[in-house]
């Protein structure tokens, strides 16, 4: 295996609980943009929307994911021609959206160099993330090692986009470990958190030649909606009252490292800056909002029935008599439906739910 060059940038924590690898070898393992647990992820219905993008739309320039999340839908139409547009309200999706939507140039040597680093780094004393994670979510070393890389990345960084691919890095590994079903409002009580597997950054697999039309937005989309023209706008929300915002703190906190005050037996900050609007009583209103708003040539709208649950919380919030209504203001419209086995917290017994999509061909845009 080749062998580089050791770095030269040193961490803030003292020497006696550091441990830097002088010649580390180089990344070979790497991640997917898909390889990531996220609450209705389109990942398992892209060749669905592809299919239905490639009957109903023709000749898009510009795809908009206004709800982008993980980001997979965006990457599925990302082959070098096509502008793509994202959007999420969350710091978490923000720097993998940066990622793997908007590298333009070629990082991996000196992420490599980075990540070999990161990986290295080796500590005994407790840091912000430790005491608030150890012991819960994290074994107690996987919290001070992802703490002591959390503080590292901020100082190697030489740019805004290299600091957004190893954030993404680690938000990957430390997803890949987590001591959860798959998302954090809640973890396991394991007696064995002691041997959980090392938290380990991978290099993310980057089609970096495709990226340098795209653009990344950080905005409610409600108000983003407003700015921006599109050829297709694609449309993902929140189905019912499950705020990303609770499920993701803990990410959310990493990425953005403000170091607040977490409270309860999940350990959250306070997330009144990012509860989203479609899983309040007043999503109806928000979607008729953001439609009304949208100047576009196409419109899909992906919205599952969530089927029949136990729990009143994972119920959708906005009918689809509201949403056919809505479209039907705009266009002509149409919907398409496929039977899914959705990725749920773990606590809602839903039996026929099903993924539609409501495709909409815009009457008079404006663009």
């Amino acid at each position: 295996m080749n062998r580089i060059s050791p770095i030269t940038i040193s961490p803030t924590q003292s020497t006696n609980s550091v441990r830097v690898l002088v010649d580390s070898p180089s990344i070979v393992q790497t991640f997917s943009i898909q390889n990531r647990r996220y609450l209705g992820s389109k990942y398992r219905l892209l060749s669905f929307i592809e299919e239905i993008v490639g009957k109903e739309c023709k000749g898009y320039k510009t795809f908009c994911d206004i709800f982008a999340g993980t980001g997979v839908v965006g990457a599925k139409f990302n082959d070098g021609q096509t502008e793509i547009i994202a959007n999420d309200i969350l710091s978490s999706s923000i720097v993998c959206l940066k990622t793997f939507l908007m590298t333009d140039g070629d990082y991996r040597k000196s992420i490599t160099h980075k990540i070999d680093y990161l990986n290295s780094l080796q500590t005994n004393e407790d840091n912000y993330f430790s005491m608030h994670f150890g012991n819960s979510y994290f074994s107690i070393t996987n919290a001070r090692k992802i703490g002591m890389i959390r503080s590292a990345i901020d100082e190697i960084s030489k740019s805004e986009q290299e600091k957004s691919i190893l954030l993404c890095s680690l938000l990957y590994a430390v997803d890949k470990i987590a001591n959860t079903v798959g998302h954090y409002d809640a973890y396991r009580k394991s007696p064995d958190i002691d041997k959980q597997k090392p938290v380990t950054l991978l290099l993310p697999e980057i089609d970096w030649e495709s990226n340098h039309n795209n653009r990344i937005y950080k905005e409610d989309a409600n108000a983003l909606v407003r700015k921006i023209k599109c050829d297709v706008l694609y449309i993902d929300p929140p189905y019912n009252s499950r705020q990303y915002s609770d499920a993701y703190h803990l990410l959310e906190n990493l990425v953005d490292w403000g170091k607040p005050t977490v409270s309860g037996i999940a350990k959250k900050m306070d997330r009144s800056h990012i509860k989203s609007e479609y899983c309040l009583r007043g999503a109806t209103e928000a979607l008729e909002d953001l439609i009304q708003n949208a100047n576009c040539k196409y419109i899909l709208l992906s919205y599952n029935n969530t089927g029949e649950s136990k729990n009143d919380r994972s119920n959708a919030r906005i009918s689809d008599n509201d949403i056919v209504r809505i479209l039907k203001a705009k266009g002509e419209v149409k919907t398409f439906e496929k039977t899914y086995r959705a990725f749920t917290t773990g606590k809602s017994d839903i039996n026929g739910h099903t993924e539609r999509v409501f495709f909409c061909k815009v009457r008079t845009a404006k663009l």
